[in-house]
């Protein structure tokens, strides 16, 4: 699985994909902490961090994740990965890992708009520590979903345009029946930003994350058992 890992991870830093994902982060980040703490003059985290994992996630996550098994197939270079001594389940959480590392390392960057505000008042640390970990519950879940999405078609822009669909549908499905909001990430996050860590939405974004991720290793290993 590391040796996996570590060849994902220098893929995205030895392409564009790794310093774009995290740029557009970055400039989404900047934009709404504009929005949502200079303008309101307000020292609170929870808004920027709440609006990046709603709008920013739907840009960077189909970035990193269209390509994971999508180009394998295209390239006709699945079949040397699955046939390689790795198990496929190193293989997916390998990858998965990768992506979600891309996803730490922006956290770690935006600590940098908390001092920022620590200069103009006093911030709520524990508050931007629940935040910041249910922000990568959610991206860990859109990631898993994105995994999933990439497994299932060799053409990246459609594996992109899926894990897209998945994640914005809930929220105008959700009107339809109160049922989707067990799908819905962003609702899941509310309570994050508060300084509440909700132990149901914690365990909701781990079931998701975990049912996504089992769903992409066995449609692999049927893929590769036909094969």
């Amino acid at each position: 699985m590391w040796a996996v890992y570590k060849k994902e991870l220098k893929t995205y830093f030895l392409s564009p994909i790794g310093y774009i994902a995290i740029g557009i982060f970055m400039l989404m980040y900047s934009i709404f902490f504009y929005l949502t703490t200079i303008l309101l003059g307000s020292v609170d985290m929870g808004n920027l961090y709440y609006a990046t994992a709603r709008y920013g996630l739907l840009l960077i996550v189909p970035l990193l994740t269209m390509r994971m098994f999508s180009e394998e197939r295209k390239n006709g270079t699945e079949q040397l990965l699955l046939t390689s001594p790795r198990s496929v389940t190193s293989i997916v959480l390998g990858k998965f890992l990768a992506a979600a590392s891309v996803i730490v390392i922006t956290l770690i960057l935006s600590i940098i708009y908390s001092i920022i505000i620590s200069f103009f008042g006093n911030i709520n640390v524990p508050t931007i520590i629940a935040t910041m970990f249910g922000f990568l519950l959610v991206a860990m879940a859109a990631i898993s979903i994105g995994t999933l999405a990439s497994s299932i078609t060799e053409n990246q822009i459609i594996a992109a345009i899926i894990t897209i669909v998945a994640l914005v549908a809930p929220w105008f499905l959700v009107d339809i029946s109160k049922i989707f909001s067990s799908i819905d990430l962003i609702d899941k996050f509310m309570k994050f930003p508060y300084g509440l860590i909700s132990i149901s939405d914690v365990i909701s974004l781990i079931s998701i994350t975990v049912m996504c991720l089992l769903i992409t290793i066995v449609l692999i290993k049927r893929r590769k058992a036909v094969k």
